[in-house]
């Protein structure tokens, strides 16, 4: 039986997608198929799709909205979950604040000022949903997820049982998190927010967004920033410092308004961006000794 119609009986159909183009669900806007694609509507049929994967033996990957994901050209075999708009359940309880995966960061931090609450201004231009902001600690101008972050509830990837851990059992550090050692899966998370002046929580968003605006090129496809900061320095200004800024390799470019960008500027593929990141590190490393690593996820295999 094909692996479509093996899920098609257990999963609602009208979720599941065949040889779906993973460039329509990726900032970078490159990817090939994945071969069944499902969007799940809470965790029972998370849990039900993860544990067919597991009788199928079937590789399973889950995703949220793309904005930190790069999928090779071939494509990602087996199933892929994405958690999107139905997982995106927000709750507010005073200051604590119960949200599910797939609610967008921003429109949380929306959300959170139009309450008069403060600590998520720092989010409020960050494109990636909370479940992968957990995953990766999201975080930009002296904010980070951690900081607000209270407990979270994981599901297991392979047999779908869910557990709830602390702040502290979350292991949040710059850019790293328990889940992305373990691949369990962020179900619900506890945020807890200080009251705060709107006006001033406004005029705080208003100015990190300005500046992003101002210094990162958001009018093209890109996964946000590349690399991680190395210790004591900044990726963008190590890249620019090596003479790679316009630098091109197929359809992918270090961005010209913000080195520390890679950026499809028409018509790349995941092979190109992933050539341009090697040139780059090589180079780097050989201008001032520095390896540079990726903050982005790479996905799938090869054409």
């Amino acid at each position: 039986m094909e692996l479509y119609d093996s899920f098609a009986l257990v999963l609602p159909r009208e979720r599941l997608l065949r040889n779906e183009p993973m460039r329509l669900h990726t900032s970078f806007r490159v990817g090939g198929p994945a071969d069944v694609m499902f969007a799940p509507a809470g965790e029972e049929e998370l849990s039900l799709a993860l544990k067919h994967a597991k009788r199928l033996g079937c590789p399973s990957t889950v995703i949220g909205n793309g904005s930190n994901l790069l999928v090779k050209d071939g494509g990602i075999r087996g199933l892929v979950i994405r958690l999107g708009d139905a997982f995106s359940e927000t709750r507010f309880e005073g200051g604590d604040v119960f949200v599910s995966p797939g609610q967008s960061l921003a429109r949380l931090s929306q959300m959170a000022m139009e309450r008069g609450l403060t600590g998520l201004e720092f989010a409020s231009g960050i494109p990636g949903s909370v479940g992968g902001a957990m995953a990766m600690n999201a975080g930009a101008y002296q904010g980070e997820m951690k900081q607000v972050t209270q407990g979270a509830r994981l599901m297991d990837p392979v047999s779908g049982q869910v557990l709830s851990c602390t702040e502290e059992e979350l292991c949040l550090g710059y850019r790293e998190s328990r889940m992305l050692k373990t691949g369990e899966i962020v179900t619900r998370v506890h945020l807890r927010l200080q009251p705060g002046d709107k006006t001033e929580i406004l005029a705080k968003m208003e100015d990190f967004n300005a500046r992003r605006r101002d210094k990162q090129p958001l009018n093209y496809p890109s996964a946000g920033s590349t690399f991680k900061r190395p210790e004591g320095k900044f990726a963008g200004a190590l890249i620019e410092g090596a003479g790679l800024k316009g630098t091109r390799v197929g359809g992918a470019q270090v961005s010209e308004k913000h080195a520390g960008f890679i950026i499809n500027a028409g018509g790349a593929t995941a092979r190109d961006i992933l050539d341009l990141i090697a040139l780059v590190q090589e180079k780097v490393l050989k201008d001032s000794g520095v390896k540079l690593e990726t903050e982005v996820r790479v996905l799938g295999e090869d054409a």
